[in-house]
């Protein structure tokens, strides 16, 4: 039976060279992306709280089918059955919510508009997700219907059924829409302004949408879904249906695009973008999009299912933050600003917290991407120019969302690791005064202070050295220790531009984390104006002093001064043993700050991880601290436990909100072997590579491999490090002899080498002690 099966399988030699050819062929790199990774969430918990994202690379717009109800942030469940159709989105997080939405849907028999009516059953066993196309049949209409993507365009195509009633449903959505119908030009315009805030009154996303076929029959709906034969409807929630008469397989095309900016500009954005390409050229373009940038880091190993979970962890990464701005018919880069109302040259970006990203997204950006982290720091020029202060969570303009100055460090760390390009003194003081004053702030349609802008109780904290408990300032701790992460960065930028006495003043600042540590019982607490404890004190309590965490979560968080720290926590051993308890101590917690068990809290609880919290950023980090203490090899094996077991490619593929991209970056720099903990000093600290070899094209197309002899699933502990040749006992690396290339060699085992990285000049940068750095 063998030998008859082989001879079976001999192919003639035109046909056996192809198949060669193909075996030969390197990887699509953008097939192995999952976009339904991490759409298994909900509101009570989160494997990512994603969608899957039909774009390209950084492009204005995404698109995704829709499952909720409009409105609703969890706009795409994985356990959901039905379709209502595929919208434009700007959603950088359920808890964000969208802005900017509209949506179309392929409808078949009695025509039905309201969204729940409309909707079909669908399968995922008919769904093709890829990021740069989504393809589903719609069962209940027996229409299949894909989408294509452009950076501010997108093509859409519907498969139809033979039919005498087959609708294109036009829905731009709540909140004050408009859609005027051109029959001649087999057009239809308008714009959507919903929104979740953070935007002005002049707000609008104008649109475009292009048919490649006559209309039979035209309508439009107005605010109480009634239907009419006008051309045009204007609204609180208005849409529009155009119909056909269909063969059995005929397919309809729409060509969209939309601006921020004129109805003109959502025509030039389609034309420049789109113009006369066919539906197979525009998904061709994207494909190639996402292959060029997925391709910058080539990864050799046998295990497929972490390819896969490392590829789309990186699609994530290259989604945000989003671009704003677009290009006139001149050639000019121009943005509308969601801070003034006004339309400005240059660039602008969007859709990002910084309270995540600052800490693995943009230093993956300085590494990788520093032409594109120039840009995004010119926006962030911009930003200032307009608004009077610097973003810290903005979707599309200032939101009243999460703590900390953490502007300063993204600014600061992209300067100090080699970004230019931008105007990095306009820059420096604008955080100088977020570190400064909290007057005059950006407010709400209320006329309520964002208190998320700039630094809340900064005055306290230039009077005190920390921000107090008792003062009405929620989350006084965080607060405090992200302060002094980001008077460090300050510092460091302050040094590097010559300011040698700013440089002295928040080097001195970025000690304040000692003002909380508590002596008696170990762990940072929250204190009061006149200098006393916050009582009573329970380290398990969530919130309160802390942000979305514990005491034993937020203690970690001294990423300047890791060495500080270990010396304030009674040296090496008691600092590891510290570490080792996170993992050990009950994942028990008081819940009483917020009222209910909020799902970072559930995320923690259910992986029996102790109270290692990775669902959420404020620990990450954590793990890599062990190389500050000279037990580098339990980093190397938390590191590749937490990757085994938190993350994979699947809808319930993260341990927490993804949180745009950083949740992701976590991964990718953790299988690349080492991850940036401390800003603004270009060190990344060593973990446990995950894969036998990467290549990476680094920036000016400089070559470095990563190679990780005897790797797999068993040998998780490095035995030694050369770098270019030469033995490297530290445990870190540096980011510019990285981007010089070259070729870093891990060697792997089953056990620990515990001398390898633990000599006193091994460890990464720290205030205290630099160790030889």
């Amino acid at each position: 039976m063998t030998a008859l099966l082989a001879a079976s399988l001999v192919l003639p030699a035109p046909l056996a060279g192809a198949a060669l050819a193909q075996q030969a062929a390197p990887e699509a790199l953008v097939d192995l992306v999952n976009p339904l990774m991490g759409t298994d969430s909900e509101f009570a918990l989160s494997y990512g709280n994603t969608y899957p994202a039909v774009a390209v690379p950084w492009g204005m717009n995404f698109w995704t089918p829709v499952t909720g109800k409009m409105g609703n942030g969890w706009g795409y469940t994985y356990d959901a059955y039905k379709i209502s159709g595929i919208k434009q989105t700007h959603q950088p997080s359920p808890w964000m919510n969208d802005y900017a939405a509209f949506e179309l849907m392929a409808v078949t028999g009695p025509l039905r508009i309201k969204q729940e009516e409309r909707a079909s059953w669908y399968s995922h066993k008919a769904e093709e997700s890829r990021p740069y196309k989504y393809k589903v049949y719609l069962a209940d209409h027996d229409v299949t219907a894909e989408v294509v993507p452009t950076s501010r365009a997108a093509q859409f195509r519907f498969t139809f059924p033979e039919s005498d009633d087959a609708h294109i449903v036009l829905d731009a959505y709540n909140e004050g829409s408009m859609v005027t119908i051109d029959p001649k030009k087999r057009r239809i315009t308008g714009y959507a302004r919903n929104n979740s805030g953070g935007v002005p009154d002049n707000f609008h996303n104008y649109f475009v949408l292009q048919f490649d076929r006559p209309f039979t029959v035209t309508r439009t709906w107005d605010e109480n879904w009634q239907l009419h034969d006008a051309l045009k409807s204007e609204g609180a929630h208005v849409g529009a249906v155009v119909s056909f008469k269909t063969k059995k397989g005929e397919q309809v095309g729409v060509k969209v695009a939309s601006s921020f900016i004129s109805p003109e500009q959502a025509v030039r954005n389609l034309e420049s973008e789109v113009g006369k390409d066919s539906f197979a050229q525009t998904e061709a373009k994207a494909r190639a999009e996402w292959e060029k940038e997925l391709s910058r880091i080539r990864v050799t190993d046998p295990d497929i299912d972490n390819r896969r979970t490392f590829y789309s962890a990186l699609y994530r990464m290259l989604l945000f933050p989003r671009p704003l701005h677009e290009i006139t018919a001149a050639g000019k880069t121009v943005h509308y600003s969601p801070y003034d109302g006004k339309v400005h040259e240059g660039y602008l970006y969007t859709d990002n917290g910084f309270w995540d990203t600052w800490r693995a997204v943009f230093p993956f950006f300085a590494l990788m991407y520093p032409e594109f982290d120039s840009k995004v720091m010119q926006g962030l020029v911009n930003t200032y120019k307009q608004s009077g202060w610097l973003p810290e969570w903005a979707s599309p303009g200032h939101r009243n969302v999460m703590i900390g100055s953490n502007s300063a460090i993204i600014i600061a760390d992209t300067y100090l690791n080699g970004v230019r390009g931008f105007d990095v003194e306009t820059l420096y003081e604008a955080m100088v005064k977020n570190a400064t004053t909290s007057e005059g702030r950006p407010t709400d349609d209320r006329g309520r202070v964002l208190t998320a802008v700039g630094r809340e109780g900064v005055e306290y904290y230039n009077r005190l050295g920390y921000v107090p408990y008792n003062v009405g300032i929620n989350e006084s701790a965080a607060r405090t220790l992200e302060y002094a992460t980001a008077d460090f960065a300050l510092s460091r930028l302050a040094a590097a531009l010559g300011k040698t006495e700013d440089a002295k003043k928040y080097a001195a600042q970025a000690q304040n984390y000692r003002k909380l540590y508590d002596a008696e019982s170990g762990w940072m607490r929250g204190r009061n104006q006149d200098g006393s404890w916050a009582t009573p004190f329970n380290p398990l309590k969530w919130g309160d002093a802390f942000t979305e965490g514990n005491s034993l979560h937020y203690s970690w968080s001294v990423m300047q001064d890791v060495q500080g720290l270990i010396n304030l926590m009674g040296g090496d051993k008691a600092f590891v043993d510290r570490l080792d308890s996170i993992f050990t101590t009950p994942p028990l917690f008081d819940d009483s700050y917020y009222g209910q068990t909020i799902h970072e809290i559930r995320e923690m609880q259910i992986v029996n991880m102790g109270q290692y919290a990775h669902g959420n950023q404020p620990i990450q980090h954590m793990i890599y601290l062990y190389d500050w203490a000279g037990a580098p090899w339990k980093a190397q094996y938390h590191a590749r436990n937490i990757m085994e077991k938190l993350y994979s490619s699947a809808p319930d593929g993260y341990p927490g909100d993804e949180d745009n991209g950083q949740t992701s970056a976590w991964y990718v720099f953790s299988a690349l072997g080492f991850y940036p903990v401390t800003p603004a000093v270009g060190q990344y600290a060593i973990g446990s590579p995950l894969f036998r070899q990467v290549e990476l094209t680094m920036p000016g197309g400089k070559q470095l491999t990563i190679e990780a002899e005897n790797n797999g699933p068993e040998n998780v502990y490095i035995q030694s490090v050369t770098f270019n040749g030469q033995p490297h006992d530290k445990t870190w690396l540096d980011r510019e002899a990285l981007q010089r290339g070259g070729t870093l060699t891990f060697v792997m085992g089953p056990k620990p080498n515990k001398q390898w990285g633990t000599g006193q000049s091994a460890a990464p940068f720290s205030m205290s002690a630099p160790k030889g750095n």
